[in-house]
């Protein structure tokens, strides 16, 4: 077992050194450029398009938009729910959005005039918690809700969220094991393939190959047993590599068991040699500088050999990290309104 991790760690790093040689990389990320806006609610719920525009979403029902980088912010509170947090936002594009509340009431909203007007397009029983939301492709996307009756919820949409329906076939959950909603990026579909990572009693990677229809399930290496405890998020590296972070957001300064790459093709774990400096809630790869981006309340990391090593950003605390559709800007979100973009 321990041949077998050594040599998936030496193919990992070498198929990321030949990806790193193809193209010439940019420096190492420099820090982060603080934008100012209009709001004071923890914004979980990010979605950037271009380096032009990003939509964010949060506490109080708030959604913000900008079209300028940053420079100037349309916002406002979803259809009058100002006691409601929408911890996920997807956007199509400049006018379109979605947003996903977390806890209750368990809703979802579309615009498709840039915010001026919300819409209910799906909305769960008063047991739900929503988690997270993921596209596949313009039209097809996904949203992730706790277990119900030892089963995850798990919601789907073929006409660009304007109407939501289970799988067919949802994946088992233990007792007590739950996602998060700290960044929702506990959820990630690719293709027609779909992974979550879980938490709580225990922390997993549920896989599925086609959309749903059938699932497996890979215990992780991630701190796990307690409620507040596992994976937080993943991404995907475009070659069948995972890469998760998280830990204990009760204990912030943890270094074990919060970061892990899993190797779809020999189904199995690999643990960094150097973490990220502590809980991590955001995790994006960046693959124009084939960099990995974490981030947390306590800072953020990057790595340049496929999460194996990680080193410090800087200490400005955030909730979520995304990249922009068009591959060329990397945004996060946090605490009291704050969000920035990533500089090189």
């Amino acid at each position: 077992m321990i041949k077998r991790k050594v040599l998936a760690l030496s193919l990992l790093v070498a198929l990321f050194s030949c990806k790193k040689s193809e193209e010439n990389l940019a420096d190492k990320p420099s820090g982060w450029d603080i934008l100012e806006t209009p709001v004071e609610s923890s914004l979980r719920g990010l979605s950037p398009l271009t380096n032009e525009i990003a939509w964010a979403s949060g506490s109080n029902g708030v959604w913000l938009r900008t079209i300028d980088g940053g420079k100037t912010w349309d916002h406002g509170v979803v259809a009058d729910l100002d006691t409601v947090d929408f911890r996920s936002i997807h956007a199509f594009d400049a006018m379109t959005a979605i947003v996903v509340s977390a806890g209750q009431p368990a809703v979802i909203y579309k615009t498709e005039d840039g915010g001026e007007s919300w819409v209910l397009k799906h909305q769960e029983n008063e047991n739900a918690f929503l988690d997270g939301i993921s596209f596949a492709s313009n039209t097809r996307g996904f949203v992730v809700g706790d277990p119900s009756d030892g089963k995850w919820t798990i919601l789907q949409t073929a006409n660009q969220g304007n109407t939501w329906y289970p799988i067919d076939s949802l994946p088992g959950a233990v007792d007590g094991e739950a996602a998060f909603a700290a960044s929702a990026t506990s959820l990630l579909a690719e293709g027609n393939l779909l992974w979550l990572g879980t938490g709580g009693t225990e922390s997993n990677l549920h896989f599925s190959k086609d959309l749903g229809a059938t699932w497996e399930k890979y215990n992780s290496p991630f701190v796990q047993g307690e409620s507040s405890q596992g994976i937080f998020s993943i991404t995907s590296m475009g070659g069948g590599e995972i890469v998760g972070v998280g830990g204990d957001y009760l204990n912030e300064d943890m270094q074990e068991g919060i970061a892990g790459i899993f190797i779809s093709e020999s189904k199995e774990w690999i643990k960094p040699q150097q973490g990220p400096d502590g809980y991590r809630s955001g995790v994006v790869y960046f693959p124009m500088h084939k960099c990995l981006i974490a981030v947390g309340p306590s800072g953020s990391d990057y790595s340049t050999d496929a999460g194996i090593n990680w080193q410090p950003i800087s200490n400005e605390g955030f909730h979520a990290v995304k990249m922009g559709h068009a591959d060329g800007s990397v945004w996060a979100s946090g605490a009291k309104g704050k969000i920035a973009k990533l500089t090189y």
